[in-house]
């Protein structure tokens, strides 16, 4: 069954497009969090960010880069938001690359729910250190 992503793409799904190009394609989000909520995708299906080929994902970034001040002006936003989710447990509902451009206001009510402790104690540095060590050891 192809994802709902695939489906807009193909023109069997409607959707409020905002750009288009031979790689990819951005539109509004049918459930925004603030008016001019977008999401900006590949046009080869790829679940996350760790699939798509450096070409595209180096594309998306530079259409999210345009589109931040575009879609900021047109709704006069403070602020843009951009986020990705890879992965269920990271929040990702359409297992379809997807770059959210999300305009931002003081007060507009969204907002991070950081985990209980967040912020109270700095983690130790030796523990940063480990934790680093193993990410680069992963490169």
């Amino acid at each position: 069954m192809e994802c709902i992503f695939c489906k807009i793409i193909n023109k069997e799904s409607d959707a409020s497009v905002i750009y288009e190009d031979e790689d990819c394609l951005a539109f509004l989000d049918v459930y925004p969090i603030t008016e001019g909520h977008t999401l900006v995708i590949p046009k080869k299906h790829c679940a996350t960010l760790e699939d798509c080929d450096e070409e595209t994902a180096k594309h998306l970034i530079s259409v999210i880069k345009k589109l931040n001040g575009v879609v900021a002006k047109a709704v006069k936003s403070e602020g843009i938001l951009n986020e990705v989710m890879n992965g269920e447990a990271a929040g990702q509902e359409v297992f379809h690359l997807h770059f959210h451009i999300i305009p931002r206001y003081k007060d507009d009510g969204f907002g991070w729910v950081y985990p209980k402790g967040y912020r109270e104690q700095l983690e130790p540095r030796e523990k940063l250190d480990e934790v680093a060590a193993r990410i680069r050891n992963e490169i």
